[in-house]
C-alpha cells in the first residue's frame, strides 16, 4: 500500500510540476493582456490628443526586429520642461537621476523560434494599428491581438506576403 501511495504522490507531483511549468511558459509567451507598467503612460494623451507618432518613442521599429521601448532619456526630452510636477513624470525623473532604465513590462512577446521583424512589416506598409489596435484611444495599453501562426498566415495571404515556413521561423 505504501508503494502505491508513493507512486501516486510522484504522479501527482509530476502533474503539478507540468501544470506549473506550462503556466509559467504561457505567462512568458503571452504576458498579461493589460500589464501594469512602472509609469502610467497614457497613449491616448500622447499619441491621440498630442499626435505624437508611434516611431517617436518606438525608435527601433524601422531599423530592427524590435520596436523598442522608450528610454528614460527619450521621455526626459519632453518632460524636462513639461508637467514636471506630475507624479508620473517625477517617477521618470527619478529613473533619470538613478541612471537606471524604466523597467517597462512587455505586452507582446513572440516565442524565440519566431522571427517577427518590425522594420520589414513597416516597410511592407503594415500600419502599427493593424497589430496593436487603436493605441491612440488607449489610456492604458492593452494587447490588441495574440498573434499566432493562423493570425499571421491570414494577414500574409491578404497582403500576398511570404507563407513559407522559413519566412517566420528561424
Amino acid at each position: 500500500m505504501r508503494k502505491v501511495l508513493v507512486a501516486f504522490g510522484t504522479v501527482i507531483g509530476i502533474v503539478v510540476a507540468s501544470l506549473l511549468g506550462s503556466s509559467l511558459l504561457y505567462a512568458y509567451v503571452f504576458p498579461s493582456q493589460e500589464p501594469r507598467q512602472p509609469i502610467a503612460f497614457n497613449h491616448k494623451l500622447h499619441a491621440g490628443d498630442n499626435g505624437i507618432p508611434c516611431l517617436f518613442c518606438h525608435v527601433y521599429a524601422t531599423k530592427s526586429r524590435v520596436a523598442g521601448v522608450p528610454s528614460v532619456q527619450k521621455c526626459v526630452e519632453c518632460h524636462s520642461s513639461i508637467k514636471r510636477d506630475s507624479p508620473e513624470v517625477q517617477k521618470i525623473l527619478s529613473y533619470m537621476d538613478s541612471g537606471k532604465p524604466i523597467p517597462w513590462v512587455k505586452v507582446y512577446n513572440a516565442a524565440d523560434y519566431i522571427y517577427f521583424p518590425h522594420n520589414r512589416h513597416l516597410k511592407g506598409g503594415v500600419a502599427c494599428e493593424e497589430c496593436h489596435g487603436n493605441v491612440k484611444s488607449m489610456t492604458r495599453i492593452v494587447r490588441y491581438a495574440t498573434p499566432g501562426m493562423g493570425w499571421c498566415l491570414i494577414c500574409h495571404q491578404k497582403r500576398n506576403g511570404p507563407t513559407d515556413c522559413w519566412a517566420c521561423h528561424i
